[in-house]
């Protein structure tokens, strides 16, 4: 099963680096959407009695089910954000956090995250797979609220693939955000909105600190699931040396703002693909095993950033 796994994650990310050298020049099919997603003005949030906290979820495809496990952990022990802002994975999980759906509600809901229920197969049009299966389930989980009606302020980010730059979706069509958010260039359909094609945040924002902290983020705890290259390994095919490099494009993005955090949590995931869906529980017992590690971190930082709030 590993091997097969590995020749199929191999066989995606070579899909991917073809259909990039070599993209399809078809003209996207955009259909209405009601109340498209936007990017607004983002407004700082304050708090005159405690420190504002924010969750940053990075992307990482199925190696995301780990931010269920860390979610998880993180409410029952009453820790919770006032703030989530979510990169592809990320993003799916954070929009479901952050509309309620939190506990084992949350690990309940990722059981659905199969390929099966997402993978909505196309004709080659930029891409192999629409994505409107997800955006459908991610809204009808939240009853079709928008984003802006969430239980609390979430932000999913995105890559704006004409100007290269990352955008924060805070408003309008909630599943419409993560789709665009989640969308792997070469193998999901950018998702046009306004005349604007958005793909894939991991692009340009793998791990979203930076947002958060625009927000208002007085304590960002981050939580990282990207696949990261293995250093000082023997290269010896085309194929390893090309998916080597990627990884280490993805670690340099990831790199520049996982510093940022207060707290950065990394499941031991080494061992799941980023197309490991069948790896769904041991990417949740991974999760949760890591933010218990760091439970005790976790509150030395609040009770000092609580602190320091009462002093201003």
């Amino acid at each position: 099963m590993a091997s097969w796994r590995v020749n199929i994650e191999k066989s995606a990310f070579f899909l991917l680096l073809v259909l990039l050298l070599t993209a399809c020049a078809s003209m996207p099919v955009v259909l209405p959407v009601e109340n498209p997603p936007v990017a607004a003005e983002l407004k700082r949030i304050v708090m005159a009695d405690r420190p504002v906290v924010a969750f940053a979820l990075g992307g990482g495809a199925a190696r995301g089910f780990a931010h269920a496990g860390v979610l998880n952990v993180l409410e029952q022990n009453g820790i919770r954000a006032d703030i989530v802002v979510g990169t592809s994975a990320g993003s799916v999980a954070g929009a479901l956090y952050a509309g309620g759906i939190r506990g084992e509600s949350l690990i309940a809901a990722a059981a659905e995250l199969q390929m099966k229920n997402l993978a909505d197969w196309t004709l080659p049009n930029r891409g192999f797979i629409g994505g409107e299966r997800l955006q459908a389930l991610i809204n009808d989980k939240l009853g079709n609220r928008p984003i802006e009606a969430l239980d609390m302020v979430f932000v999913a980010v995105a890559a704006d693939l004409q100007s290269g730059q990352a955008v924060a979706f805070n408003k309008g069509n909630t599943g419409m955000a993560v789709r665009a958010s989640s969308s792997v260039p070469g193998i999901f359909m950018p998702v046009t909105i306004d005349g604007r094609d958005y793909v894939d945040g991991g692009l340009v924002s793998q791990l979203p600190v930076r947002i958060a902290r625009e927000l208002g983020a007085d304590m960002v705890i981050a939580v990282d699931v990207s696949k990261r290259p293995v250093h000082n390994t023997v290269l010896e095919t085309t194929w390893d040396v090309l998916h080597q490099a990627l990884l280490i494009m993805s670690e340099a993005v990831v790199a520049a703002e996982a510093g940022e955090a207060d707290v950065l949590i990394r499941p031991a995931i080494g061992g799941i693909s980023l197309l490991g869906f069948d790896q769904q529980a041991e990417a949740i017992a991974a999760g949760e095993r890591a933010v218990r590690a760091q439970l005790p971190e976790i509150r030395q930082m609040l009770d000092q950033q609580t602190r320091r709030k009462a002093k201003q």
